[in-house]
């Protein structure tokens, strides 16, 4: 540890250069005591600007293609926002004890170069995820002005293309602290016009055809749950340390949890429960959303909001997608790639560029397959948050930052306890999973294979619950704090 003497001098002018500095250099390195003097409230705004989007009245209609009502899908909105932001909040715990990137945090858990199993399926999924909400921009920007009766074709696209990625990538290229800067402002912004567009379109609901929507069973409710919770908190679980790396060493670990459960959870309750009335009142509504999200929840807006709606949905995507593509480079440098930080995030807004490119220009019938893919990595992300958190619950101390990049250290080279729990686990939470676009992506059609001993077989009430992700999270979780708990114990120089 550093002399404190004198020190709080020295902290206050590096932090003010730090918070000035146009591009981040730090990359996977550890932060400096100097550097981390963030609050817990601090977490507010990244989270929420992220989640505060007209997209989170989209996830209405996917919540009632489970067939429940719209009180079961309440209970399942909240539960499973919250619980799953929650979550967040605990693995961001792990940023304040280390210093360092969630990924290279995770290597306590696995090993220096065991965490390279996990890392890989974290960048797979925070670059599929965000190139999905780049998609979603352009495709919005196209049915917007088709309504507008502008031009919506090809040149309309590769403008929008082109003016999404630029702003993705720069921003994370930047880095944290011009993104909090900016989420902080792109908060104010995305919240005014979102209660705009809630109160433009209340006269819409229809209380009747809300109250109608029949019951589901409880296969279709857990299953509603687990899209819930895998869409929102548990999409962005593998970040999530990320934006807590900067907060003072004596922050409050329950403050931790509560700013991020707070930021990410508020909008994203509200917005779902306002979907749920709108998304039951209008049957068009409801399917048209899961081919284009955005666009069709404009559809019903007057002809003078459009171009507010539009913006002001385009830079919520985009706020989400910054954080996803800054996170995926710090991942892509976790695994070894020798190169800064803002390259990293270079690369990745690149392959964001043309993924995008790729589906709205040329693919004939990708999203479908895009999205199960995605689906699909779920499983294993579940099995490692559910690791990673019984890892930072046994633990008492702070890491030993210097043996998280060091093999020979006390995290060792490999932990063949997780990196086989997280295997074992995403075996049985596949075998429980069916694919969701069977017919795009019927190349993923092997998902499933345990449904058939007690689970009534892929057409049975469970195939669609997805049950094998929650059940991946729980083995994770249990078989670690159970196996682990004297190594964990060793390495903190208590057992």
């Amino acid at each position: 540890m550093a002399d404190t003497a004198g020190a709080g001098v020295r902290a206050d002018t590096f932090d003010e250069a730090t918070r000035n500095r146009l591009v981040e250099t730090n990359g996977i390195d550890i932060i400096t005591e100097a550097e981390r003097t963030a609050k817990p409230r601090d977490l507010f705004w990244p989270w929420f600007a992220a989640n505060v989007s007209v997209f989170g009245i989209s996830y209405a209609a996917w919540i009632y293609n489970f067939g429940v009502s719209f009180v079961q899908g309440l209970i399942v909105a909240v539960i499973g926002i919250v619980a799953s932001f929650a979550l967040c909040g605990v693995i961001a715990i792990a940023g304040k004890r280390g210093s360092v990137p969630t990924m290279i945090l995770s290597r306590a858990a696995f090993g220096v170069q065991g965490q390279k199993l996990p890392g890989i399926v974290s960048w797979f999924l925070s670059i599929g995820w965000e190139t999905f909400l780049s998609i979603m921009a352009v495709l919005a920007t196209a049915t917007v002005f088709a309504k507008l009766g502008w031009d919506a074709g090809t040149g309309t696209k590769v403008a929008a293309t082109i003016a999404v990625a630029a702003l993705i990538v720069l921003a994370s290229v930047a880095g944290y602290h011009t993104i909090m800067k900016m989420q902080s402002i792109l908060t104010w912004v995305t919240g005014a016009v979102t209660i705009l567009y809630v109160a433009l379109t209340i006269p819409s609901i229809k209380m009747d055809a809300v109250m109608a929507m029949p019951s589901g069973s409880l296969q279709s409710v857990i299953g509603a749950l687990v899209m819930v919770m895998t869409g929102f908190g548990l999409g962005w679980i593998n970040i999530a340390a990320d934006w807590s790396r900067y907060q003072k060493r004596d922050a409050s670990g329950a403050a931790i949890v509560g700013w991020n459960t707070l930021g990410g959870a508020l909008a994203p309750v509200l917005l779902v429960f306002f979907g749920l009335l709108l998304a039951a009142s209008d049957k068009a509504l409801m399917d048209g959303i899961p081919n284009d999200p955005i666009g069709t929840l404009a559809t019903i807006l007057p002809i003078w909001v459009l171009i507010p709606f539009w913006l002001t949905a385009l830079l919520a995507l985009i706020s989400g997608a910054v954080l996803g593509i800054y996170s995926s480079g710090l991942t892509l440098l976790s695994l070894g790639l020798k190169i800064p930080r803002p390259a990293a995030a270079l690369i990745d807004g690149v392959l964001l560029t043309a993924g995008t490119i790729y589906v709205v220009f040329f693919a004939e019938n990708f999203l479908g397959p895009f999205q199960s893919f995605l689906l699909t990595l779920g499983v294993p992300m579940a099995a490692w948050a559910g690791i990673l958190i019984a890892d930072i619950a046994l633990r008492k101390r702070d890491y030993d930052e210097a043996s998280l990049f060091d093999a020979r250290g006390r995290y060792g080279a490999v932990d063949w306890i997780s990196v086989g729990t997280m295997v074992v686990a995403s075996v049985i939470g596949w075998g429980l999973v069916i694919n969701q676009f069977a017919e795009d992506a019927p190349w993923n059609n092997w998902q499933g294979y345990l449904l058939d001993f007690g689970f009534g077989g892929r057409d049975g009430g469970w195939a669609w619950s997805n049950i094998g992700v929650l059940l991946a999270l729980v083995i994770g979780f249990v078989v670690t704090y159970i196996a682990r708990r004297p190594v964990v114990a060793r390495q903190e120089g208590r057992g």
